[in-house]
């Protein structure tokens, strides 16, 4: 389906793959529609869930999974890195995971006795 699309397109480098019901771009009425999202959440019991909110959850697991966030600003289209910050949330098991690390970080830190911490904590 994409070779063909690919192929439609021709050389032109900024032909959209796909298009709305009209030929233009494809707006989130559009995809709300086609998708019956309304009745789709609230037959689920998930009225509140918002379409939006599941472009901050795929970001957030692709940064989970390693994927880095200069690539991540690539995926989301946004301008800098902070915009795509704002759309990472990392889960509990994250946040558990860094305390674990740090825990084990100042378990294992050097005593008052050893020179290279003194000159850190003069730095």
């Amino acid at each position: 389906m994409i070779a063909q699309r690919l192929l439609a397109a021709g050389p032109d480098p900024d032909a959209r793959l796909f298009t709305g019901p009209r030929g233009g771009r494809i707006t989130t009425a559009v995809l709300r529609d086609a998708t019956h999202w309304d009745a789709v959440v609230s037959s689920l019991g998930h009225e509140k869930l918002r379409r939006h909110s599941l472009r901050h959850t795929g970001l957030t697991w692709m940064a989970d999974a390693g994927v880095p966030l200069h690539v991540l600003r690539l995926i989301a289209g946004h301008g800098s890195l902070l915009t795509t910050q704002r759309y990472l949330h990392p889960d509990l098991r994250a946040i558990v995971a860094a305390g674990r690390s740090l825990s084990a970080h100042l378990a294992g830190a050097p005593g008052p006795s050893d020179p290279l911490a003194a000159t850190l904590r003069v730095l």
